[in-house]
């Protein structure tokens, strides 16, 4: 941005904060423009004889009438009763009218209706065309039945146009504050998923740890009763303590900070169980081709064995990758699952020929987006990575890469 137009933006945000400055500039601008009218434009000669001179009175009316604007925004109703006053004096004087005093009459009349209620602003529009049309019964010309309607017609029309803007104007501060309330609701909702999402992945990873230390416990009694006999087998027994304590160990640590609610009644007794895993997705893809759908797995690189937590969110991800597609892909689609193995991660891509941006709109029950936000929580929890999205050509697809040593 130039300098320049940074310029120009900074002195309009304060203009808009001092709104009174902003319309005293406006009514200097008035009498810049219309006080020379007073010294350089002659009466016409046949009403030279019913208007008075311009003095100095005449000057000190005209700029105090139209200094009055400065607080058309905050004190409109005043402002307006301040130049029908001035008017009148003006009247009452002789002296002959002049652009300043129309032009802030009609700003007065567009004030009191942009910025106060309709009960305040129809007042300020009565008061406005009596004070029109007895300023036209006293000016000396008789001025005819078409000047008449003309002129209040005008004032008609500008009062009307201030009250039109007004009604826009509160109709589009309610679209703002609609749209800010939704945005509240919806970054609420967000977190109520992520703690429930959060406290089905702590639920999951206690019962991968439970399962371990259920293991070490069994290792343990069991290298105590055969340690005096067969000091070998005890020592392997210690070894697979060690190894399966670090394990659970390295999945304590990840619940740690992670909200644990209460389980279901019936998921109580179930805790000795692990959870399912990539082991298990052969399962899951006969479930899901019995419901109709069409799915292909294919598994690349050499098949590694990944960390139980790494284990458990990906399938996971693949279960709530494949729900999506049965609920939102349509009835003729097919879905892929590739499974790709190095070194050190794990990359998991399910991908479907289906209606491809509806399944952005996945949900979970009764939970608009809420599977996408598990996916994402699951994902970040292991310090992976997630992409989200239609494909080109067509589908969905969801593609994430976990180390396989978290």
């Amino acid at each position: 941005m130039s300098p320049r137009i940074r310029g120009l933006a900074t002195c309009r945000a304060w203009l808009q904060a001092h709104p009174q400055a902003s319309d005293a500039a406006l009514a200097l601008l008035v009498l810049a423009v219309g006080l020379p009218q007073l010294y350089l434009e002659e009466v016409p000669r046949h009403l030279s004889r019913e208007f008075a001179s311009t003095d100095m009175r005449h000057l000190l009316l005209v700029v105090a009438l139209t200094m009055s604007l400065t607080f058309r925004r905050t004190r409109p109703l005043l402002t307006l009763c301040a130049v029908l006053v001035g008017e009148a004096l003006i009247v009452a004087a002789n002296y002959p009218p002049t652009v300043p005093e129309l032009v802030a009459f009609l700003l007065a009349v567009y004030s009191v209706a942009a910025f106060r209620g309709l009960a305040v602003g129809a007042l300020g529009g009565v008061l406005a065309l009596i004070g029109l049309n007895l300023y036209m019964v006293a000016f000396p010309e008789n001025m005819g039945l078409l000047s008449y309607l003309t002129n209040n017609a005008l004032g008609i029309g500008v009062w009307a146009l201030g009250r039109n803007l007004r009604l826009r104007r509160a109709y589009f501060t309610e679209l703002e504050d609609r749209a800010a309330r939704l945005e509240r609701a919806r970054g609420t909702d967000a977190r109520a998923a992520r703690v429930e999402e959060r406290s089905r992945i702590a639920r999951e990873l206690h019962d991968v740890v439970a399962h371990h230390v259920s293991v070490m416990t069994v290792q343990a009694g069991a290298a105590r009763r055969i340690m005096d006999k067969h000091p070998a087998g005890a020592r392997e027994a210690m070894s697979t303590i060690e190894e399966v304590g670090r394990t659970a160990l390295s999945e304590m640590r990840r619940i740690v900070g992670v909200l644990r609610t209460e389980r279901d009644p019936e998921t109580a007794g179930g805790e000795l169980a692990p959870q399912p895993g990539l082991g298990d997705l052969g399962e899951l893809l006969d479930h899901v081709r019995d419901t109709g759908l069409s799915v292909q797995l294919w598994i690349e690189g050499e098949a590694r064995t990944p960390s139980p937590g790494v284990d458990v969110a990906a399938f996971r991800l693949i279960q709530e990758a494949l729900t999506n597609t049965l609920k939102h892909a349509g009835p003729q689609a097919r879905a892929w699952v590739r499974l790709h193995y190095t070194d050190q991660d794990l990359t998991v891509e399910i991908e479907d020929d289906g209606r491809g941006t509806a399944t952005i709109m996945a949900d979970n029950g009764d939970r608009p987006g809420h599977g996408l936000v598990g996916m994402y929580e699951r994902v970040a929890l292991y310090g992976g990575e997630l992409r989200i999205g239609p494909r080109v050509g067509g589908g969905f697809g969801v593609r994430a890469r976990f180390p396989l040593q978290a």
